[in-house]
Parts: C-alpha cells; sequence; structure tokens
C-alpha cells in the first residue's frame, strides 16, 4: 500500500481527532506537524510546496511521471512530489504574501507582549505577605486537631431528653476536671508559655440545630436541667486555651494587650468551628455521638434561641463562602487584631497590624481564589466579623444570666470565668 495515502490527508470532521493516533504526512508518508495550505502534511513539504508555489516551478520527472514519494527519496523527483501535493489537496491559495506573513507574525507578537503585560499586572502575594499566611496556616495548625482526641478528657456529656427529663450519661469517663485548672496570671507575661500543645480543643459553638421548635427565645430557661454545662464549660475552656495558642504565633501580637483576647475570644471560637460544621444535618460533627452537638444540648448548658439561631444562621453562610484554609486563617487573625475593642489601649500599632492582615487577604483573594466564587467575597468575610461582634454581645448577655446563678458558675472553670469574667456585673 502505497504511504500516505489520500485517506491520511482528510480533515478530522470531529477536529482534533484521536490525539494518540499519529499523524502521517499525505505527500511522503512522514510525521505530520498539522494541515497546511489544506492538507495534512509534514514541515519538509509544506515548505517545498510554498516555494514551487511562489518561484511558479516547472518540473519535470525523468522517469514514467508515477513516482511513489518516500520520507527516502521525496528529494529525488520534484514534479511527482508537487504532483502528490497537489493530488492530496494543497492550494496555492493558501499561501499567504510576505507582507501578510509579517502582520501575522507582527500579529502574534503583539499578542504575546499584551498577555505578558496582563500577567504583569495581574497582582502577586509578595515573598513577605507568602510568609505571614504560612506562619499563620502553622498556628491553626498547632492549635486545631480535627481527629477531637481530646474530648474524652473533658466531664462526660449529659443530655436530657425531653421525654425523659433524667439524664443519660455519655460513656466518656473523666479523665481531667478542668474546673480545678488554675487561672492564675492567665494573661499575664509568663501566661503564653504555659499552655499545654498535648490536647487540642473544640469549639463552644460546637452546637447543632435541632429539628425541635423552641418556642421561647427568651431566657426562661430551667437552670435546674443544666446538665450539659459542665461539659461545654470544659469545652469552652480548652478552645480558649487554643485560640489563645493560635493568637501570640501571629506577627506582633505579643507586644499588644490581652485585652483583645479577652473580647474576641468567643468570636474567634465561633470561627473556628466551622471546620467542624456540615450543611447536611445542620450539625457540628466531633467524631462519635457523644460529641455531635446540638441547639438542644446548648440550651442544657444556659443559652437560648437568642443566641443560636443567628449563631447556626452564621456558620452555614460562613460555610456557604468555601473558603480556603489560607483565608480562614487570616480572618481568624483579622478577627482578633480588632482596634475597637474595650480595652485597647494601642490602637494604632493594632489597626496598622489588622490593615496589613487585610491587604494580605485581599491580594490572596484576587491571585488564589478563582471566581466566581471571588466576586465580593472580602466584603463578604467582613460582614462575617460584624455578624460575630452581635453574636458576642448576645453572649456575653446570657452568660451574666448564668453567672448569677451560683450553683452554675461554679461549674464553669477558672479560664472561662478569667476571660469572661469581666461580663459578670
Amino acid at each position: 500500500m502505497e504511504p500516505g495515502a489520500a485517506s491520511t490527508s482528510l480533515p478530522d470532521p470531529a477536529g482534533d481527532g484521536d490525539r494518540n493516533v499519529p499523524r502521517i504526512c499525505g505527500v511522503c508518508g512522514d510525521r505530520a506537524t498539522g494541515f497546511h495550505f489544506n492538507a495534512m502534511t509534514c514541515e519538509g513539504c509544506k515548505g517545498f510546496f510554498r516555494r514551487s508555489m511562489k518561484r511558479k516551478a516547472m518540473f519535470t520527472c525523468p522517469f514514467n511521471g508515477d513516482c511513489k514519494i518516500t520520507k527516502d527519496n521525496r528529494r529525488h523527483c520534484q514534479a511527482c512530489r508537487l504532483k502528490r501535493c497537489v493530488d492530496i489537496g494543497m492550494m496555492k491559495e493558501f499561501i499567504l504574501t510576505d507582507e501578510e506573513v509579517q502582520r501575522k507574525r507582527e500579529m502574534i507578537l503583539k499578542r504575546k507582549e499584551e498577555e505578558a503585560l496582563k500577567e504583569s499586572l495581574k497582582p502577586k502575594l509578595s515573598e513577605e505577605q507568602q510568609r505571614v499566611i504560612d506562619i499563620l496556616l502553622e498556628a491553626h495548625r498547632k492549635t486545631y486537631d480535627p481527629t477531637e482526641i481530646c474530648f474524652s478528657k473533658f466531664r462526660p456529656p449529659v443530655r436530657s431528653h425531653p421525654n425523659n427529663r433524667g439524664a443519660t450519661k455519655s460513656s466518656s469517663l473523666l479523665t481531667q476536671d478542668l474546673s480545678e485548672e488554675d487561672s492564675t496570671d492567665l494573661f499575664g507575661s509568663d501566661a503564653f508559655s504555659t499552655f499545654p500543645d498535648s490536647v487540642e480543643p473544640r469549639m463552644f459553638s460546637n452546637l447543632v440545630l435541632s429539628e425541635e421548635n423552641d418556642e421561647s427565645s427568651s431566657m426562661n430557661i430551667e437552670f435546674s436541667q443544666l446538665s450539659m454545662l459542665p461539659h461545654l464549660a470544659d469545652l469552652v475552656s480548652y478552645s480558649i486555651q487554643k485560640v489563645i495558642g493560635f493568637a501570640k504565633m501571629i506577627p506582633g501580637f505579643r507586644d499588644l494587650s490581652a485585652d483583645l483576647l479577652k473580647s474576641s475570644a468567643i468570636e474567634v471560637i465561633m470561627l473556628r468551628s466551622n471546620q467542624s460544621f456540615t450543611l447536611e444535618d445542620m450539625s457540628w460533627t466531633c467524631g462519635s455521638n457523644d460529641f455531635k452537638y446540638r441547639v438542644s444540648d446548648v440550651t442544657q448548658a444556659g443559652h437560648s434561641m437568642d443566641l443560636l439561631e443567628p449563631l447556626v444562621k452564621f456558620q452555614v453562610g460562613l460555610k456557604k463562602l468555601n473558603l480556603h484554609e489560607e483565608e480562614h486563617v487570616l480572618l481568624m487573625a483579622i478577627c482578633i487584631l480588632s482596634p475597637d475593642r474595650p480595652g485597647v489601649q494601642d490602637t494604632s500599632l493594632v489597626e496598622s497590624l489588622q490593615d496589613r492582615l487585610s491587604e494580605i487577604l485581599q491580594t490572596y483573594i484576587r491571585c488564589r481564589h478563582p471566581p466566581p466564587g471571588s466576586r465580593l467575597l472580602y466584603a463578604k468575610m467582613i460582614q462575617k466579623l460584624a455578624d460575630l461582634r452581635s453574636l458576642n454581645e448576645e453572649h456575653s448577655r446570657q452568660y451574666r444570666c448564668l453567672s448569677f446563678q451560683p450553683e452554675h458558675s461554679m461549674q464553669l472553670t477558672p479560664l472561662v470565668l478569667e476571660v469572661f469574667g469581666n461580663e459578670i456585673s
């Protein structure tokens, strides 16, 4: 069979054809590089046809005018080679003039220059900005453990079921009573080096909206039924510890007042808990069913729907933003470094650090977060910080109501009392 049969030079009706099938030059059978002048050919036959047409060359076959053109003998008979080019469909009308070739080259060059300019104008993270992100990622990963191995160390969860006022204890054993923890000088000069790293916390907002309808969203809670308070008090105590561990690794934080943490701790806990929140069942899933928290659980710790309903809505909205881990840690750091926190003295320094992180976040979104998710993402994230302020205020109000009850206040850990103690008046 003659190499380079006419059928091999026909264009693929589907476009690219099968990319794994080798393409053959319709003239000589060599490896083809694409369609040239309306036919599939190699570079050699493409150039030969173009030169022949431009020179208007007239070739004569020294044999019988029916030479078989192959890769090895294609230079032997130019006449039959040119005839073969025409036979497979190569057309001189497809050949560009020198002026057209020059214009095409200029257009290609211009397009490359435009692409290079566009790339140069595209925002990029500086080495310093990337370094800050890496620091925050490391800080978060060191202070957040999704395996929930520490939960068995809390006082066990005791849930009072709606149809049975009796409490059913979980199988978890109390191995560490955090109520005996010493919080002396918690925010003093040595505080940031005294927290254990071996046990990771979970979030106070690890609660889930149940399908049960809470008819009253006021604080008319049966305080005698706060069976979940000890467990959640331990949970939030560990959470505060890990928020402190995260904060002390934020560049520049060690030079600031501890009041930043006292007023932002619950907000950061709520932010961190979003990683364990699942939209499927609207729950904070933390391993076994013992540690799957619902709104009914936290109402048994003294809080009402005035806090829990907007909290769940906040978690749903934040989850739907599909934040990258980098964006998540930057948002937590920005939340902590808020210059308008109560009691903050060095507001100018705090504001400059927050502005720096905000700039890094905006640059990251432009560089790394693809559309459409990046559209208005920064504004939406900042709005979440405003939502957290409202949640913080409601949490403070409900905490005060809870702390007025001595029998329940004594269930709180010293760390919780230290951080939220200024809310008791």
